[in-house]
């Protein structure tokens, strides 16, 4: 495994040297020492300026080495700093990094500035490196590391959790899941009553907002990792809030998820903004390490919702939904009746769904829980209802309409795959 860490051979630069040298000893890792000569420098003094820096280089190489005990490899490169290590992340199938964090006297905290730079074109993780003493601890193993990552339903998310779960492999981690949340916005996914205000936190939304949290969470819960979720609603900015909520958790290190967005799309960037604004370190870890990596674990089935409109192709999903949902996890059937359904009509409904629960599961198999709706956008109330109810997996039944009967009577399936991002499974009825 390699890493490598950049430098100028400023002081920032010596310590952050010395914080990757710690570090690579912790992660088993060889350590690569960079520095690019610019291509105008190079132009003006020639092979003066390559032998300075080579020299240099070669002596703060041996430092690191008597520091740690790691193996520290100098690499010259010529031109900008970014091109080279993105040739070295191929070249020397590197795993990891690192840099020192702009001065703080840095015009726009360091926007477009070299840290910039090499982050928009690194595809492996990046470690900006800011008050090191903490990362250097956990590197001696003197103590835990404390973690804060950046949680929500995303691709993004999904590669900073699994990147910080690889680290657990290495050493004792805290870690909070720092969730930032618009109130409204998740009050109409989730279909619960619209908040008087921007702060205006319901139990009900809370409490699902907690469970999801807990479920995302649910993968990082492992010896020598202690885990816990952390809410708070906010107006604007992402990223403002994300840092504050750091700061105020006192972590030693933010890990966050990117996807290298360009031009004005960047303006919205959490990890562009967390790299500039956060006063610890920082880890950007791209989407693309993960889809280029090899293949993670299989994802966990926990919870299935079933809807029915008691027809054969939707009992039909019910029983898929208790084939698909391993033993202890939870079955969630549904139904939905029209807004004006009647007290009686629902508790009828109520009934058929009963009568729908499998005998064998009589024995416990599974949790299941039952629950009629009413609305007449059934496809927004199936999809509100999986929302809440954190569902790993929909099944859904479908007539199998095609042609002008499909496009005249639309597809409820159709509808719900189209509006929710939760995998789902649709069930056909076998064929005449």
């Amino acid at each position: 495994m390699n890493i490598a860490c950049t430098t100028n051979f400023s002081d920032a630069s010596r310590r952050t040297g010395d914080t990757a040298a710690l570090l690579a000893r912790r992660l088993n890792a060889s350590l690569l020492l960079v520095h690019a000569v610019p291509g105008n420098v190079a132009r003006t003094f020639g092979a003066r300026a390559s032998e300075a820096v080579e020299g240099a280089l070669q002596e703060e190489a041996r430092r690191l080495e008597s520091l740690s005990g790691v193996s520290v490899e100098p690499v010259v490169r010529t031109g900008e700093v970014e091109k080279a290590l993105s040739a070295l992340v191929t070249e020397r199938d590197l795993k990891l990094v690192m840099s020192a964090a702009p001065r703080e006297e840095t015009p726009f905290l360091g926007l477009g500035g070299t840290v910039d730079r090499m982050a928009q074109a690194l595809t492996v993780p990046f470690l900006v490196v800011r008050e090191s003493e903490a990362l250097e601890a956990w590197a001696r193993g003197e103590r835990p590391l404390r973690v804060m990552v950046g949680l929500d339903r995303s691709r993004p998310y999904e590669v900073a959790r699994d990147w910080v779960k690889a680290l657990s492999r290495f050493g004792p981690l805290e870690v909070v899941g720092g969730r930032i949340f618009w109130v409204s916005e998740e009050a109409k996914r989730l279909g619960l009553v619209h908040p008087r205000s921007y702060k205006d936190v319901s139990l009900d939304l809370r409490e699902v907002l907690e469970r999801e949290a807990d479920s995302l969470l649910e993968p990082l819960r492992m010896p020598g990792v202690t885990v816990r979720a952390r809410l708070e609603p906010g107006l604007g900015r992402v990223a403002d809030h994300l840092v504050a909520l750091a700061e105020e958790e006192h972590v030693d290190v933010l890990v966050v998820g990117t996807h290298h967005r360009k031009a004005l799309a960047r303006l919205w960037s959490v990890s562009q903004h967390a790299r500039r604004l956060a006063s610890m370190s920082v880890v950007s870890v791209p989407v693309l390490t993960a889809e280029q990596g090899s293949v993670k674990e299989p994802p966990q089935v926990r919870a299935v919702l079933a809807t029915t409109d008691f027809t054969e192709p939707g009992d039909r999903a019910v029983a898929y939904a208790f084939a698909l949902t391993p033993p202890g996890g939870t079955v969630h059937l549904l139904h939905v009746e029209p807004a004006d359904a009647s007290p009686e009509a629902v508790q009828a409904a109520r009934r058929q769904l009963e009568l729908r629960v499998p005998e064998t599961e009589q024995e416990g198999r599974h949790k299941v829980e039952l629950s009629v709706l009413k609305g007449d956008d059934v496809a927004g109330v199936i999809t509100q209802a999986a929302e809440r109810y954190c569902v790993d997996l929909l099944c859904l039944g479908t007539h199998g309409r095609t042609g002008v009967s499909r496009a005249v009577l639309g597809s409820v399936a159709q509808q719900v795959m189209a509006r929710s991002d939760r995998p789902a499974v649709t069930v056909r009825m076998p064929r005449a």
